[in-house]
């Protein structure tokens, strides 16, 4: 017997930031919601074992490109924000204008409910005030960054953020998918949306395979929050797109330099950096698990470095991408374009600048690395400001629909489109209520 009810007022395919938002906001408001997530819901643990099944196995999670670069993604309740950094930004409301779209009440909302905000100074590590000191002494505008945190909970000392927070500290996404249970959703884990069931033109529900067995669930409205690279896959297998589609991914060079007189390696990351939207540059300090840091250093030959990694400064530098390569039914591959090179090489400069006045030496930097794709069903393009995709009755709501190379951590972003298609959708699909 089908653990599935007979019909839903709305499935939501996917559980991270975006879709946990929207699910939230409709179940809130009184809709019969299914939530289909791929991967697991274990309790996360804040180990390397975990984390890396949820987001290191190749062609799952990572994906590795030509020029020797990885691509990552969270496969889990929550989706990548139980494996981000923990670290917000604020949508960019000029971008989005021209799009004739307002999130500003969304976002005052949320701020007003999330762990959000810069960390107490006591939060902040010596490696990322060595750092913010350096940087402020070049006139740069380092600042504290707004972070997703609860303070109270936190630990200093602890590197956990990226490996799955198990202390409860750090936001993430299933905060919300138990939002979204207490009004009466229903989250189904290990469940493999296969396609989108059309009928007359419209969306009618999705094709699942959940415990084994293929499941036709039925829903007058379907919202695809698979990510980046899983909605665009979707709407292919469902015969609703191009096989491939370019994308960005805000790829990251991690710029590492040694000092004799700090004796740490554990700390929060992305405490303070900052910005240059015109530039399309982002800077933080990263202070890296000491597996990644080996890794990176192994990478481009430091073997040298290895032993270095409690003494070792590193810089975060992140650039806009250009849209380009593509993501197809079974991978994922783009390559800097020279414009790209020329930004991190801008960006590589301003951080060897300020590990060299942090007192710095043995700098290196590592090949590029990313885990926000996207772009890949843009607003203007594939879904309209609604997020509604010309099939009537399904949406489309997590970083694929981010307009335009972003470099900017999108999950306040994404909380945002989602509490703002949920609203959207409550008011205005009387048939996502009915079936509750």
């Amino acid at each position: 017997m089908s653990f599935f009810r007979s019909h839903y007022g709305a499935i939501v395919v996917g559980s991270g930031p975006g879709g946990a938002s929207v699910a939230r906001t409709l179940a809130a408001a009184g809709a019969r919601v299914l939530i289909l997530e791929r991967g697991g819901a274990a309790p996360l643990a804040g180990t390397l074992t975990q984390m890396a099944a949820m987001a290191a196995i190749p062609g799952k999670g990572a994906f590795f490109h030509r020029d020797a670069s990885l691509l990552v993604r969270g496969i889990t309740a929550g989706g990548s924000s139980t494996v981000n950094f923990a670290t917000a930004a604020a949508p960019p409301a000029a971008l989005f204008a021209r799009l004739g779209i307002d999130l500003a009440g969304d976002e005052q909302a949320l701020r007003a409910e999330l762990p959000l905000g810069p960390l107490p100074d006591s939060l902040v590590g010596p490696m990322a005030q060595r750092i913010m000191a350096a940087a402020q002494d070049l006139g740069l505008g380092w600042r504290k960054l707004d972070k997703m945190i609860r303070p109270a909970i936190c630990r200093t000392g602890c590197w956990r953020c990226m490996y799955g927070c198990p202390f409860g500290a750090k936001w993430t996404a299933r905060d919300f998918l138990d939002d979204a249970c207490r009004h009466g959703a229903q989250l189904v884990p290990d469940a493999r949306v296969e396609q989108v069931i059309v009928e007359q033109g419209r969306a009618a529900g999705v094709a699942v395979t959940a415990a084994g067995a293929v499941h036709m669930v039925r829903a007058p409205v379907v919202v695809l929050a698979a990510g980046g690279i899983g909605s665009p896959r979707l709407l292919h297998s469902s015969g609703l797109a191009p096989a491939a589609v370019p994308f960005f991914s805000d790829p990251v060079v991690a710029v590492m330099g040694s000092v004799d007189d700090l004796d740490g390696g554990a700390e929060v990351p992305m405490a303070a950096g900052l910005a240059l939207p015109d530039e399309g540059i982002s800077f933080a300090d990263l202070t890296l698990p000491r597996p990644m840091y080996g890794a990176f250093a192994a990478q481009v030959g430091r073997f040298d470095r290895l032993a270095a990694h409690a003494r070792t400064l590193s810089v975060m530098v992140k650039i806009a991408d250009e849209a380009g390569g593509a993501v197809g039914p079974r991978w994922a591959d783009k390559t800097l374009t020279e414009a790209d090179k020329a930004k991190f090489g801008r960006g590589v400069a301003v951080a060897r600048d300020v590990l060299r006045l942090a007192g710095a030496r043995h700098v290196f930097a590592s090949h590029h690395f990313a885990a926000h794709p996207g772009g890949t069903a843009p607003i203007g393009e594939v879904v309209d400001a609604d997020l509604a995709t010309a099939t009537p009755g399904l949406y489309v709501c997590d970083a694929a629909v981010l307009p335009a190379p972003w470099g900017l951590p999108p999950t306040l972003t994404l909380l945002c489109l989602g509490r703002r298609l949920g609203r959207h959708l409550a008011g205005a699909v009387p048939a996502a209520r009915s079936a509750a």
